[in-house]
């Protein structure tokens, strides 16, 4: 039996991360894999929300302070290692992930084998909900087209936090997450870039990405220093400048 984390990372995400716990507690998941929220030092009383559903079933690991989306994540890695969990499924913790499509991720992982699956909100046609702003359409966009250029694969959404993996992946130890340059968004694409690259099993599986309301924000990322750290990787690795 494969044991299974499903893992969102949040940093001051009160309203919405409420709203994608409550979503899973409802979801066809919920008592078939364990859940566990990474939280990256809010201060806005995510905390004491997160740790309200503790009698559901919810399980916490809170940062001191704020280190970064990739350092949430390099956190939910270690901890899924170290419990001996066998695939780690990472979800937004701002509420723009379906929590009843994790199995289109789980599926080619349980099924085929595969290492890696990356959640794509544009393979076999769109499938964004809300109101993606435009200069996202642009970048959720470029990203995939660049990284795909240098892997040699084509990729059609490599910006999407919704993803699964299997733990043996990182026992692969090219595959270096202990690198500082890499706290903030530049994990994500450096475990996406390196697992081609390095040829392990991928494929992406269709996810659908919602987009809250206006009023409560899309995103923390900010438009060109975020996306400059999402970018980084694949310059930084197409080039050989990091490793």
């Amino acid at each position: 039996m494969n044991k299974v984390l499903v893992c969102p990372v949040a940093y001051n995400e009160n309203v919405k991360l409420k709203s994608v716990i409550e979503r899973f507690l409802r979801s066809s998941m919920n008592g078939k894999v364990d859940y566990l929220v990474v939280d990256d030092g809010s201060t806005d009383g995510t905390s004491e929300m997160i740790r309200s559903f503790a009698p559901q079933g919810v399980g916490t690991v809170k940062h001191p302070m704020r280190t970064g989306v990739g350092a949430a994540i390099r956190t939910a890695v270690k901890y899924a290692a170290d419990k001996g969990y066998d695939v780690l499924v990472i979800m937004a913790g701002n509420d723009k992930d379906d929590p009843n499509e994790i199995p289109h991720l789980l599926a080619p992982i349980l099924e085929k084998d595969f290492e890696i699956v990356q959640g794509s909100r544009y393979l076999g046609g769109n499938r964004i909900g809300g109101d993606m702003p435009f200069y996202r359409k642009l970048a959720t966009k470029l990203h995939p087209f660049l990284l795909s250029l240098f892997v040699g694969r084509t990729v059609t959404d490599s910006t999407n936090g919704f993803r699964a993996m299997r733990l043996s992946l990182f026992k692969d130890e090219r595959i270096n997450l202990d690198q500082e340059w890499l706290n903030a968004y530049e994990l994500e694409p450096y475990i996406l870039f390196k697992s081609i690259r390095l040829g392990h099993r991928f494929c992406e599986a269709p996810v659908t990405k919602i987009y809250p309301a206006k009023t409560l924000g899309y995103t923390k990322m900010k438009p060109i220093i975020g996306w400059w750290s999402i970018l980084k990787p694949v310059f930084y690795l197409g080039l050989g400048i990091k490793k």
